[in-house]
């Protein structure tokens, strides 16, 4: 009988240390890996630090002075690149896209509102206007 309870005293001492041993390897691990932090990005979600918006904007602003009345939506889109944002609808048998180039920083979120873009108004297929004024005098 004695034999048998020292045999598992030694079974649960054995237990004990391997439980000991696998508690400190995680710890020391744990410990060691806390120190390992990776910053990725600055806030400015979807943009390569501030050079990438500024750039964006500095170049849709010259872009944009660029424009002619007519051009067709290709033409702006070769000229702008993709619209950030972009609406379409149908108007007495008239086609109208409206896209929306980012000019302007309103807020540091890191994202573009269109209260932060320039409208470019097209219609059957060539540019109306551009701009708040033109935005606001096509009807919805």
């Amino acid at each position: 009988m004695l034999y048998l309870q020292a045999s598992i005293i030694k079974k649960l001492e054995v237990i004990v240390k391997t439980n000991l041993i696998g508690l400190a390897f995680i710890g020391v691990t744990s410990l060691s890996l806390s120190g390992c932090v990776l910053n990725i990005g600055d806030g400015e979600s979807g943009w390569h630090g501030q050079e990438g918006w500024e750039e964006t904007q500095d170049l849709n602003r010259v872009s944009l002075a660029s424009l002619s009345l007519g051009m067709t939506r290709e033409q702006v889109t070769v000229l702008m690149g993709r619209a950030d944002f972009n609406e379409a609808y149908i108007e007495k048998d008239k086609e109208v896209h409206v896209l929306f180039y980012r000019t302007q920083r309103i807020k540091g979120d890191g994202k573009t509102t269109k209260d932060e873009c320039t409208p470019v108004v097209i219609s059957n297929n060539a540019v109306i206007g551009w701009g708040n004024m033109a935005y606001k005098n096509i009807s919805f």
